[in-house]
């Protein structure tokens, strides 16, 4: 009964996550954090590079070097956060950090990592 409970728990956050994302490429990337770093981060390519891991929870659970990169992402766009001037980037980039964290949650759940890697997400 509990697997059961943490199941569904895990579908849901799947079910947020997804909704999340149609949210996130659906709000254009923010011009003032286009180009210049911030806090010695490229936002461009820190928002590329935490999607590609978040869509990778969507499909199932990832690899452990995926997991690795997811992780450090969510952290990285923590520490950025507090750099972000414009109100406007710093709601974005929380949506990010929001959206990465909510995938590590999934990741580390019972119900996830029972299931081992998903389809595409074999370690090389």
């Amino acid at each position: 009964m509990l697997e059961e409970t943490e199941q569904e728990e895990t579908a849901q956050r799947r079910d947020t996550l997804s909704r999340m994302m149609a949210q996130h490429m659906a709000t254009p990337f923010p011009p003032d954090v286009r180009g210049p770093d911030i806090a010695g981060e490229d936002m461009v390519l820190l928002d590329a590079n935490a999607y590609g891991y978040i869509s990778g929870v969507r499909e199932g659970p990832l690899d452990e070097r995926r997991r690795t990169g997811l992780t450090r992402v969510a952290a990285t766009i923590t520490e950025v956060l507090p750099a972000i001037d414009d109100e406007r980037a710093a709601e974005y980039c929380t949506h990010l950090r929001d959206m990465a964290v909510l995938a590590v949650e999934i990741e580390t759940s019972p119900a996830s990592v029972d299931r081992g890697p998903g389809p595409g997400c074999r370690s090389r």
